[in-house]
């Protein structure tokens, strides 16, 4: 064989070698190969959540800056009272005059003997939360659920979301105009705490 034959013979082995490469390239996995490991999208809905249901009526309107407050909010004392009673019985919770919010706000802000799981997102503060005179409220939420008060209408993102170094998951909470609506507005603040603290209460275990 002459030497222009040995290496026309050696080119197409080659060729041979590299289709049959690419050609399996382009085809799925054999059975006994691991699959690819998935992702979680961030922000993904948290299965630690119950989906909330969506607030019957219309949203609520506020003045959608800042200060972000709701606007022709009509307090129930009954209802405003049980709101006020189970969201300071949040062990640990003190019952202060709000530093992130106007003059009558009440601060949701936890004692220096409780462990902060996220001091980032409250940064520098012990403030969670805080109720407002009119009984609509501010929570600092992981930003899927905050997203998802948004989207059933129980309240809306501060309008400030967007800003380098305020926190995507802040949202402020309607305010509540029945006992049930209470129940929901709890569950809502304690979602809070538990995600700022570590926690995993439920709204039963505070009464």
């Amino acid at each position: 064989m002459s030497n222009r034959t040995a290496l026309s013979a050696l080119y197409l082995l080659i060729a041979a070698v590299v289709v049959g490469a690419c050609s399996r390239a382009g085809q799925a996995p054999a059975a006994n190969e691991p699959p690819a490991e998935e992702t979680t999208a961030i922000n993904a809905p948290s299965e630690d959540f119950e989906a909330l249901p969506e607030r019957v009526g219309p949203r609520r309107v506020t003045t959608g800056s800042v200060p972000h407050i709701q606007i022709d909010a009509e307090p129930i004392a009954e209802v405003d009272a049980e709101l006020r009673r189970r969201a300071f019985q949040l062990p640990g919770v003190e019952d202060r005059p709000s530093n992130r919010s106007l003059p009558g706000a009440r601060g949701l802000v936890l004692s220096d003997d409780v462990d902060l799981a996220r001091p980032d997102v409250i940064a520098g503060s012990r403030e969670f939360g805080h109720i407002h005179p009119d009984g609509s409220l501010h929570v600092w939420l992981p930003v899927e659920r905050a997203t998802e008060v948004d989207q059933t209408k129980w309240g809306e993102l501060h309008p400030w979301v967007d800003r380098d170094g305020f926190w995507e998951g802040v949202a402020i909470i309607y305010t509540p105009e029945t006992l049930d609506e209470v129940d929901i507005t709890i569950g809502i603040i304690v979602d809070a705490y538990n995600f700022i603290t570590g926690a995993s209460l439920t709204p039963d275990d505070i009464g």
